[in-house]
């Protein structure tokens, strides 16, 4: 509620006082900075502690393979309904490109989606501390991977480390409700920077895709999630409390990493064990981007429809069709890549479209993408939510008895028949 409350008021601030929104941005900053400094050590003790703790090795490989089959079905998914809306909206019919904002496609062009074979090497890192000073989540996952396999095999002399892993755990779990505390002022900031740089009509201008997008983020949520969630047996009312405040975080301030540790914890809270929480969640956010790729669909066909508009070039939709193929490749290798999804969309649409058009449809777009990233980055924060719940019930994992008190004051006594106490701080607060 709070959140909600900092949503509407630095809307407001934004809109009355553009000035004021400027001037309060640098509060946003403090708190994805706060929250940044959170997810190395938090990503890294977890998965140590879930791995080697719970003498899970041989599960591992199993459960990488299930989330990837899992996460290449959604986005797949994704792809083909965002393809569907925009071919029944056409919001880039009458839309005429014309250059404008170059310098955005200048800085976007300098960068480049990787390769398969780049993003496999990536994958790997050649220092942990440059990956955890970077914020490189699937670099931190392998290298916690294959740290915790090691702990393991070393027996009793790994011990004294699990331990302390498991400390350090339960700290940064505290931490990051000491760093909730801020989450109200640092999304309002945002909000009213938003607001205050692009004013209330960038709501007007290019409207329909902006409309059109989070009618397909609808879609996609009530039937993708909802079969998945029916499917699974995930119980939904729980869910839904347990994701509603990292998702408002990651709408308010277009940041999958600012709702991360909140995510991780509501998950174990809900009935994920540790180790397929600290797995799973940080490697959907390079492999699972349900949003940004539901997103991707639908500025590529935007950008056709309206280089149909400026020269008459039609788009068929086999070509749509072989575009949606290279998508779906292009778009796993943008992990810590700024801008991603324009990176993405930019390199794709240079080789579908005549020269010339690409740079200058994304430009197009620029001017309401951060309208859209908000959208985007909530629904692949529920996704990778959604993920660890689904894993967890294919390997017969989910706790039911744990989600059925999630919330309740039964939840605080089992945290402290447990020892989990920062869980049960978390929910004497009440979420």
């Amino acid at each position: 509620m709070q959140i909600m409350i900092g949503l509407i008021v630095g809307g407001v601030i934004g809109w009355l006082r553009p000035d004021w929104g400027n001037a309060v941005y640098f509060l946003r900053d403090i708190f994805i900075n706060l929250i940044k400094c959170i997810i190395a050590p938090l990503v890294f003790s977890t998965i140590v502690v879930g791995i080697a703790g719970a003498g899970a090795l041989r599960k591992v490989g199993r459960m990488g393979i299930k989330a990837l089959v899992y996460f290449e079905i959604v986005t797949t998914a994704a792809l083909f309904i965002g393809l569907a809306v925009v071919n029944f909206t056409k919001p880039g019919v009458g839309v005429t490109l014309v250059a404008s904002n170059t310098d955005v496609v200048k800085a976007i062009d300098q960068s480049h989606p990787r390769t398969l074979i780049e993003t496999i090497v990536h994958v790997f890192p050649s220092s942990v501390i440059e990956s955890m000073v970077r914020g490189d989540v699937l670099q931190i996952v392998a290298f916690s991977v294959l740290f915790a396999l090691a702990v393991s095999a070393v027996g009793e002399k790994g011990k004294p480390i699990l331990r302390a892993m498991e400390s350090l755990s339960q700290v940064m779990f505290k931490f990051t409700n000491y760093v909730m505390m801020f989450a109200p002022i640092g999304v309002g900031a945002a909000m009213a920077h938003t607001i205050g740089t692009q004013g209330l009509g960038v709501l007007v201008n290019l409207g329909n895709l902006v409309l059109s997008l989070y009618l397909a983020l609808i879609i996609f949520v009530v039937l993708i999630f909802g079969l998945v969630i029916f499917i699974a047996r995930v119980p939904v009312r729980q869910f839904a409390r347990a994701v509603r405040e990292p998702a408002a975080l990651a709408f308010a301030t277009t940041s999958s990493e600012s709702a991360l540790p909140r995510a991780m914890e509501q998950m174990e809270r809900v009935g994920v064990p540790r180790h397929i929480v600290g797995f799973v969640m940080p490697t959907g956010y390079s492999f699972n981007l349900d949003g940004s790729t539901l997103y991707l669909a639908m500025a590529s066909v935007f950008v056709a429809q309206a280089a149909e508009t400026t020269m008459g070039w039609h788009m068929g939709l086999e070509q749509q069709i072989m575009m949606m193929l290279a998508l779906m490749i292009t778009s796993k290798g943008v992990a810590a890549v700024p801008r991603a999804s324009l990176v993405v969309l930019l390199g794709t649409l240079n080789s579908f479209l005549p020269a010339g058009l690409g740079p200058i449809g994304v430009a197009v777009i620029f001017g309401v993408d951060e309208l859209m990233d908000m959208g985007r980055t909530c629904v692949n924060l529920i996704g990778n939510c959604l993920a660890t719940t689904v894993v967890a019930r294919w390997e017969g994992e989910f706790d039911d008895k744990r989600a059925r008190v999630f919330g309740t004051p039964a939840e605080t006594e089992l945290d402290l028949k447990s020892g989990d106490v920062a869980f049960a701080d978390a929910a004497a607060q009440g979420d």
